[in-house]
């Protein structure tokens, strides 16, 4: 497991968008292009977990309750597949944890981008990623 302590004037809708899209990102990098899963999210309240066969899709009312949980300096932990690896990852306050099941590699890889991307005001993101993980209206 890795850890990152960051300063960052990011408000948490961006934190939570940098996160998961450099942690895809890097995973990819090993992975290729297998599907970005998100298999739980967990917060002080809830906990979200796809309804089979459906894929977990970020819903403005699980946003909502990520972003509330962050504000709050409280852990945000996530469950995370792509391809054969598995990736848990856990943000509070100015904390971020990532491990993987199968590369220390890409661990390191997704620390040392987000130690750069989290402390920028405009952070790097695709737009591309956005529709592939939240509910399209």
């Amino acid at each position: 497991m890795k850890t990152l302590e960051f300063e960052s004037s990011l408000d948490s809708r961006k934190k939570l968008m940098t996160v998961l899209f450099w942690t895809n990102r890097k995973a990819a990098r090993t992975e290729g292009c297998a599907p970005f899963l998100l298999k739980k999210i967990a917060t002080e309240e809830n906990t979200y977990v796809p309804e089979d066969p459906k894929l977990l899709k970020l819903t403005d009312p699980i946003i909502d309750d990520i972003i509330k949980t962050m504000d709050e300096n409280k852990p945000v932990e996530f469950e995370m597949q792509m391809g054969t690896e598995y990736i848990t990852a856990n943000i509070e306050g100015n904390q971020f944890s990532v491990n993987t099941e199968h590369s220390e590699e890409i661990e390191e890889e997704i620390i040392e981008k987000l130690d750069t991307e989290l402390n920028k005001k405009y952070p790097s993101l695709c737009e591309s990623f956005k529709p592939r993980v939240t509910v399209n209206k």
